[in-house]
């Protein structure tokens, strides 16, 4: 909820022309200051994401649902964890970049949020997330050029909006089963 103030919020303020634009950068991103050597690390690294992905797939199903059990089983859960946990800190350095570090934790969470509302089952989670993270991502792009808004803050608000429609339309098929 926070974040999605702070979007509100960036977004009325270069409405009104009242930030330093470098503070305004850092903070909030700017996804034009991205340099080609940084796009290209951005596809690899989402190259070796997926990898990571499909490779482990089942370690991680069993990680996320009982680490104990997990371990148990012989999954070495601290070098998964440690290859999430690096993955995960790579991607935030190069999120902040491209959205702000106040709004990289909406590109985090409100992607899984949105998935997990409509979602059955891990596999379907994941892609449903990555789908709703990317649609975010250019559905925003294409809004702020369109619009001249910056485009992190547009970014999180166009991912937020995406979650809200979904959210509402599961709350309409909820009401529609009880009544049938």
């Amino acid at each position: 909820v926070s974040s999605i103030g702070i979007a509100f919020g960036v977004l009325l303020a270069s409405l009104a022309g009242g930030f330093n634009i470098d503070l305004f950068s850092y903070l909030f991103g700017n996804i034009l200051a991205i340099s080609r050597e940084e796009m290209i690390f951005s596809i690899l690294l989402s190259g070796v994401v997926l990898l990571v992905i499909v490779f482990f797939y089942h370690d991680l199903l069993s990680i996320t649902f009982d680490e104990e059990s997990a371990k148990a089983a012989g999954i070495k859960t601290k070098r998964i964890n440690t290859i999430l946990f690096l993955l995960t800190a790579v991607t935030v350095v190069l999120t902040m970049k491209a959205v702000g570090i106040l709004l990289t934790s909406a590109l985090l969470i409100l992607p899984a949020v949105t998935s997990l509302q409509i979602s059955k089952g891990f596999k379907a989670s994941l892609l449903f997330s990555s789908l709703v993270g990317v649609l975010s991502v250019i559905g925003g792009i294409f809004i702020s050029f369109g619009l001249n808004f910056p485009t992190g803050a547009t970014i999180v608000l166009f991912n937020f909006c995406i979650f809200m429609a979904v959210f509402v339309y599961r709350r309409q098929n909820m009401k529609r089963r009880r009544i049938l």
